[in-house]
């Protein structure tokens, strides 16, 4: 598959981003603030499994990159990460499922997710079940479009697909992305919605990891990181 290098998008071509945050119980009876609360004894995270799912390879990049925001090695990285993942009782195949598990299943005290997701649940469920928490620093999740220059070569929709993805970074677009708790590229649209997308410290995949390609063989292809440090239950 080509992807066009003729037409650049901004923003590593990604018109929207999301990021991994934390949904707990009424009133946080755990009281979880950030990643490191989240290996104490006692305390049950839900997770999307990271070698059937996006939204669980970004859970556990997040965990291990924000190790390393705060100064530690990858080896302590590691260490932490196999922490958290003892405290998981089960993993969840998509986000679908840890969200099932987390509220119509009821089980653990804290479901790990992306920021999107936490806002469908909060506006699905009223803030009377859950409470959402925002950790010190979190990972960028980004959401990638681009044009496959042999599909619009065959139909001819070159312009039509680029001004499709234009866009999506638009005024309108970018509103629209924001009712959907996408967070934003606009500034202007991301201030105007401060009340939802709450302001959170972010690192991107590319400063810890290479990209997510490398992420994967390292981490969670059969016999990488992963498999290294969570055992089945």
């Amino acid at each position: 598959m080509h992807l066009s290098k003729d037409w650049a998008f901004p923003y590593d071509a990604s018109p929207t981003t999301s990021t991994m945050v934390f949904l707990v119980r009424k009133g946080n009876p755990k009281g979880i603030k950030d990643w490191d609360d989240l290996t104490k004894p006692g305390v049950q995270v839900i997770v999307v499994n990271p070698k059937t799912g996006g939204n669980g390879r970004y859970v556990y990049l997040g965990a291990w990159g924000s190790v390393r925001e705060k100064g530690g090695t990858d080896a302590q990285a590691a260490e932490f990460v196999g922490k958290l993942y003892k405290n998981v009782p089960v993993l969840g195949k998509g986000g679908r499922d840890a969200t099932g598990i987390f509220l119509q299943r009821n089980i653990g005290d804290v479901l790990v997710t992306f920021e999107s997701e936490v806002i469908s649940i909060e506006r699905e469920f009223g803030a009377g079940r859950v409470t959402s928490v925002y950790p010190s620093v979190s990972i960028t999740a980004e959401n990638p479009v681009a044009i496959v220059e042999r599909t619009v070569a065959k139909k001819g929709t070159g312009e039509l697909a680029k001004a499709y993805l234009d866009y999506l970074y638009s005024e309108e677009g970018q509103e629209i992305a924001a009712k959907h708790a996408l967070r934003p590229r606009s500034e202007a649209v991301l201030k105007k919605h401060a009340d939802i997308f709450k302001p959170i410290r972010q690192f991107t995949v590319a400063k810890y990891f290479g990209s997510l390609s490398e992420a994967q063989k390292v981490h969670f292809n059969d016999g990488g990181q992963f498999d290294k440090l969570y055992t089945v239950k």
